[in-house]
């Protein structure tokens, strides 16, 4: 009987450990995502009285009107956007959204304290206006997308991109960048136009960076082969490629006659080899050639 219970004592700590071990290994790239979107933000834009789109940018611009700290704003205009997140993205997704808010505000507190303290100079300058734009752009994408790729959000525009996302499948970048527009239009309000023109430079690069990161930095290209020598170049692909091959059955609509067809993903450097080695055997083959923007497993990265 004592035995049983140690069991089942022993059981359930490995499960929570695994359970704390999961959580951490999410919750420290949700942190340095935040880390550098909260960098970007107050190395790159506000310096330069650039803006932003969605609840940074109207942080920012109260920052511009009324010097209100940023980190400040950021955790009370999201509490509210936090709560319909909490209705729409449910318990574990709101946890992570949790998170990113509350390392966005800390670590926007953090940068804060030691500008003031003059510990980090701020990039500024008078002229070169598109060099900060084009590294705003890249810092905030980064920072975002990383967020994005672990299942967090940083609160504001995000929340309502995740949950288009989920709903719909619409791109992330594509939504942040149209509600970013949105606002930063109105923006033209408080700022000159030629600061919101390089904003817009700044919130396009960022969106491109975001769905790169989304997607995966590992481009790769799918095969999908129609030939009546499927069997013949599916054993030379896997004897001189060393890559898996699917026979997949199916039956030609206008012969109505089956016939294999050959699914194969490879590296970008052997799309050129495959294409050779399907032009032997069958000059006349149809190839069907798609982007495939993450590949995980044998052959591949490890997920």
């Amino acid at each position: 009987m004592l035995s049983k219970f140690y069991t089942l004592i022993k059981e359930r700590d490995i499960m929570n450990s695994s359970k704390l071990s999961g959580f951490i290994k999410i919750t420290m790239p949700i942190l340095l995502g935040t880390a550098i979107y909260a960098f970007g933000l107050l190395y790159f834009i506000i310096p330069n009285k650039l803006t932003e789109g969605g609840v940074t940018g109207i942080t920012v611009l109260l920052n511009y009107g009324f010097g209100i700290s940023p980190s400040l704003t950021t955790l009370v205009l999201n509490i509210p956007l936090f709560l319909v997140g909490w209705k729409m993205l449910g318990g574990r997704q709101i946890i992570y959204t949790g998170v990113g808010i509350g390392s966005l505000t800390f670590f926007l507190w953090l940068f804060e304290l030691l500008i003031d303290h003059g510990w980090i100079h701020p990039f500024k300058t008078q002229q070169d206006y598109i060099l900060a734009s084009l590294y705003a752009g890249v810092t905030l994408g980064a920072g975002l997308g990383i967020v994005f790729r672990y299942g967090g959000t940083t609160g504001g525009s995000d929340i309502i991109a995740r949950i288009l996302n989920r709903k719909f499948g619409w791109s992330m970048g594509q939504v942040i960048l149209f509600t970013d527009v949105l606002i930063i239009c109105l923006s033209l309000l408080f700022i000159p136009i030629e600061k919101v023109l390089y904003t817009l430079v700044a919130v396009f690069i960022a969106s491109k960076v975001i769905d790169f990161i989304q997607e995966g930095a590992y481009a790769a290209r799918a095969f999908m082969i129609i030939t009546d020598h499927a069997e013949a170049i599916a054993d030379l692909i896997t004897k001189d490629m060393d890559r898996g091959v699917t026979l997949i059955p199916a039956i030609g609509a206008y012969s109505k006659q089956g016939k294999n067809v050959i699914y194969c993903v490879v590296s970008r450097q052997e799309i050129r080899r495959l294409s050779m080695i399907v032009k032997s055997v069958d000059p006349r083959a149809f190839m069907v050639i798609n982007d495939v923007h993450d590949v995980q497993g044998e052959g591949f990265r490890e997920g």
